[in-house]
Parts: structure tokens; sequence; C-alpha cells
């Protein structure tokens, strides 16, 4: 077994973790994921017909793996957590990109200003803004209030 803390797992270009989302459209999650994020198009695969099978698109320092859903592996919705400078400018990019408020952005407790939205493949959708840092001992102390 190799030394897990020096060794990196991951090949280049790639985190240790990777989300991985099944969805109905890769050219438009892709499409939703470049107007919104201002995400990258790193790989995109077709099969011989020119069907889409398989992408990747960078977001920030992270690469998300899409793949089209199937009988074996079923589109289904995903969950994820982006922070971005902006919050407010995003939450309203993706609306007018054809996304669904969960959540219009607030500042909250825990030093972020965060909102969420569904995707039109109704994929979940966190956005967060860093604001200020907040100690454990705050973040325990409001917790226990809840």
């Amino acid at each position: 077994m190799s030394d897990t803390k020096t060794t990196k797992a991951a090949p280049p270009g790639y985190s240790d973790v990777c989300p991985y989302l099944m969805v109905d459209s890769i050219e438009k999650e892709l499409e939703f994921l470049e107007k919104v994020f201002g995400g990258e198009i790193r790989e995109h695969l077709k099969d011989k017909e020119g069907n889409s099978v398989h992408a990747e698109i960078r977001i920030g320092d992270t690469l998300i793996m899409l793949g089209k859903g199937n009988e074996q592996f079923p589109s289904q919705p995903g969950m994820n957590y982006v922070y971005v400078h902006d919050v407010n400018s995003v939450y309203n990019h993706a609306l007018n990109h054809n996304a669904v408020s969960i959540m219009a952005p607030e500042d909250r407790f825990y030093g972020l200003r965060d909102g969420g939205f569904k995707d039109p493949q109704g994929n979940t959708w966190w956005v967060a803004q860093h604001l200020r840092t907040v100690s454990h001992e705050e973040l325990q102390n409001e917790a226990e209030k809840k």
C-alpha cells in the first residue's frame, strides 16, 4: 500500500474527489455551467453517432464530470456547493438561464452569504460568498440555539 499522505491518487489535472452528474443532456448541462459559472470544457466525448457520452468541465479549481443517463446509470439530480465571488450575481444569472430558485441569497451566521437554485435538468446548486471567518465556538453557540 502506498503512502496516501505523500502520493496523489488522481492523475494530473484532477482532484481526489470529482463530482459526477448523470444528466439527460450533456450539451445542455455544459451550456448552463459555462454561462452561469464560467466553466471551461476540458473534455467532451461522443459516440460514433455523434451523441455525447461523457464530458468534463472545470469550475474554479474543481473538475465536474458529466455522463449521459441511460438504463444502467439513469439520470438523477445531484447537489453541489460552489464558492463564488459575487453570490447575488451568480444566483440572478442562473435564474436568467432557466434555473428555479430554492432559496434567495442571505447572510448567514456561519459567515457566508448563500442561496440555491435548481438547474433546468434538476441538479441543485448552492452558491456561497465568504463574508467573514467564524470561530468554532461561534458556530457551536449558534448551533445550540437551533
